[in-house]
């Protein structure tokens, strides 16, 4: 994987690219305010940057919106690098969809007036618990003050959701009633997804979550747990002296499972579990399409931890 300094700085050249390409080209068409496609009546195109926010956007731009996406199935988006085209595609897009800080390219490529950063329409909260160690390197969303990872709380993207109905009727007025609808249906969806969250996690043995690397922050402040990550990011290696103070507060606390992640080996999640007698289940972060969709996904999660933190209710 590339430094943030890399992908930032290929994706700049990238979109340095696209626009002089695009001046040499000079079509001479202006594109209307409610973007591309908008004058022609056909389908505005929104790109989304992974997998959640593909899946928030199509539910809410159903049937009059175009939606893709930059990140492949079965890949971090951290690991993401933009080609041209995919370049160009953002900078053509009604809307683009995107947190800033996750990939660095897209960061790069979008513009202002046609972006939505879904952090700024929640409230965030600050990265993970431990710094950098020494030796580490930077990688992804390290460098980030927030945590990023707010779609594992239903009730934020629910908010989410409202705000990107907002951002999709502005982009295309003629379909703007039924962004609204759609956003409106979405949140209630989240709302009695949270809900289900709430119910299920009110009586737990134990309220300590040991991950992969630390994704479940807002998981575990929704709903009153407490998130112990082997990393900050799952591509970096912990140090001994980390193992060591997570292996210490797991066997402190009567941690019995250890979660690993699909998209990363669980080598290490493995080697702590067998020192402090636990064993090891996956908890999808869901950066990447599962197998189902979002509320499948988060409902397999809800069933892990219920198993794992021994809860009753």
């Amino acid at each position: 994987m590339m430094s943030g300094f890399s992908r930032s700085s290929a994706a700049g050249l990238l979109v340095g690219a696209t626009l002089l390409t695009a001046s040499a080209c000079g079509s001479g068409s202006a594109e209307t305010a409610a973007g591309p496609g908008a004058a022609t009546g056909e389908k505005p195109e929104v790109v989304a940057a992974f997998y959640p926010l593909q899946w928030l956007t199509e539910q809410i731009g159903g049937p009059d919106a175009q939606v893709t996406t930059v990140t492949a199935p079965g890949v971090e988006p951290h690991d993401v690098e933009l080609g041209i085209q995919q370049v160009t595609d953002i900078r053509n897009a009604a809307l683009t969809v995107y947190i800033k800080g996750i990939q660095p390219a897209v960061d790069e490529a979008v513009e202002p007036d046609t972006s939505f950063d879904a952090a700024t329409a929640v409230t965030t909260i600050p990265a993970g618990e431990h710094g950098h160690e020494e030796g580490e390197e930077e990688h992804g969303h390290e460098e980030l003050p927030y945590d990023p990872h707010l779609w594992l709380d239903p009730s934020r993207l629910a908010t989410v959701a409202t705000k990107l109905g907002e951002r999709l009727a502005a982009a295309d007025p003629a379909h703007a009633q039924g962004y609204q609808d759609r956003a409106a249906k979405t949140a209630a969806t989240l709302g009695a997804l949270d809900q289900e969250f709430t119910q299920a996690l009110s009586t737990c043995a134990t309220k300590t979550l040991v991950t992969a690397h630390e994704a479940f922050g807002y998981l575990a402040d929704r709903y009153r747990l407490k998130q112990v990550g082997i990393t900050l990011d799952p591509e970096t290696e912990p140090s001994p002296a980390r193992l060591s103070e997570v292996a210490k507060l797991a066997k402190a606390e009567g941690v019995t499972t250890i979660f690993t992640e699909s998209l990363v080996s669980p080598k290490v999640a493995e080697v702590l579990a067998s020192q402090v007698g636990a064993k090891t289940a996956v908890l999808d972060p869901l950066e990447s399409k599962p197998s189902g969709d979002y509320l499948s996904a988060m409902r397999d999660n809800l069933k892990t931890i219920q198993t794992a933190l021994g809860c009753t209710a």
